[in-house]
């Protein structure tokens, strides 16, 4: 079979695509005939090794795919071979075959395209999480999105229109219009100062901002919120820099990143009534792995315990059917061939605003 490999950290140019051995399932594991995998800003940061967690080079990047059930390992019992599957891989789904976890896959209806459902797996499925598993959004209820024009805010649009959630998104001018027809006020993060324009609009606030951005910008989306608030904070800024690591921003970034998240769990703290969560969609697997980091609870540290990939499967199926019945729309930007994974990460500054970009073994 043919998989990309990163050779070392680095830019686009480190990935190579190398023949291997077709991969054979062990226990509880299913082999997937991969039909697309998504292609993210997340990927990116594992080639130049920037993201938490990264492994040692040469490994294969792809957070996300779906595919069909080619051979199934000893002790399967839910799956069948020729089953349509999604899975959230965090590496590895650069491939024509990967070997996963029968209990992390989603079963997939054949009829939908492969291209438009790996869309659902990172960014929808981050969105519907942020929202029901930590924000738990009620209808009626106020929200702010930052980067509301970006892959995760317009699924937060589009999910939290759904929830009957009224909905404020900053985003550049260029793309005030498109976050007002998704159903939000659109606040330009450049021109004007967001925390004065969603006081101005809601009188003391919103109930739930969710925070791609961090650093400073985290310490005034908390002041966005109103009492029993809650923000989660999801993001850093950028460490690359024209798609390598920028060790400067790399440092600089974290050094801000925990400074202002420890500064944002302290007023947290002293203010219990406003909450502060953080999110990483692999924690999120683990039911055990996340608590509140300021709020109604002391921040804490939690390790261990069973993984809970209920969550997900539990998630992805909801956001299956709604695209089943045609309420969300992952817009594949581009369709490319393993062999243009290079292409693919060299268009990902200027595509993935535009929607997907997938990869088609």
């Amino acid at each position: 079979m043919k998989r990309v490999v990163v050779e070392r950290f680095g830019g686009p140019e480190v990935l190579r695509v190398v023949n291997d051995d077709k991969p054979r399932p062990g226990p509880g594991e299913a082999c997937v005939r991969v039909l697309a995998a998504g292609v993210s800003l997340t990927d990116a940061q594992l080639r130049a090794g920037t993201y938490l967690g990264v492994p040692r080079p040469p490994f294969t990047p792809g957070y996300e795919l779906v595919g069909v059930v080619d051979e199934l390992g000893p002790g399967c019992r839910r799956l069948r071979t020729g089953d349509r599957v999604a899975a959230l891989t965090a590496y590895g789904a650069y491939a024509e075959y990967v070997c996963v976890p029968e209990s992390e896959v989603v079963e997939v209806p054949a009829d939908l395209d492969p291209a438009e459902v790996v869309g659902l797996v990172l960014t929808y499925g981050t969105a519907y999480q942020m929202l029901h598993r930590l924000a738990k959004v009620r209808s009626g209820e106020s929200l702010l999105v930052h980067g509301a024009a970006g892959r995760v805010g317009v699924a937060v649009l589009e999910l939290g229109a759904l929830a009957g959630v009224r909905l404020y998104g900053t985003a550049a001018a260029a793309d005030l219009d498109a976050v007002e027809r998704l159903g939000a006020v659109a606040i330009d993060y450049r021109n004007e100062d967001f925390l004065a324009r969603v006081r101005e609009l809601t009188g003391d606030g919103v109930d739930v901002v969710l925070d791609g951005i961090g650093g400073p910008t985290s310490l005034r989306s908390f002041r966005a919120l109103r009492p029993g608030g809650r923000l989660v904070v999801y993001g850093h800024y950028a460490m690359l820099e024209r798609g390598r690591a920028s060790w400067r921003r790399w440092a600089a970034g974290w050094a801000e990143w925990y400074g202002t998240t420890a500064a944002v769990s302290l007023w947290g703290l002293l203010d219990p009534r406003r909450r502060v969560m953080a999110y990483r969609i692999q924690r999120l697997r683990d039911s055990r792995q996340w608590l509140p980091m300021a709020g109604r609870r002391p921040a804490r540290l939690v390790g261990g315990g069973p993984r809970n990939p209920e969550w997900f499967r539990e998630d992805l199926a909801v956001l299956i059917e709604l695209l089943r019945a045609d309420k969300v729309h992952p817009v594949v930007a581009e369709r490319l061939p393993l062999s243009e994974a290079r292409r693919a990460h060299e268009l990902l500054a200027q595509s993935a605003a535009k929607g997907k970009i997938v990869l088609v073994p």
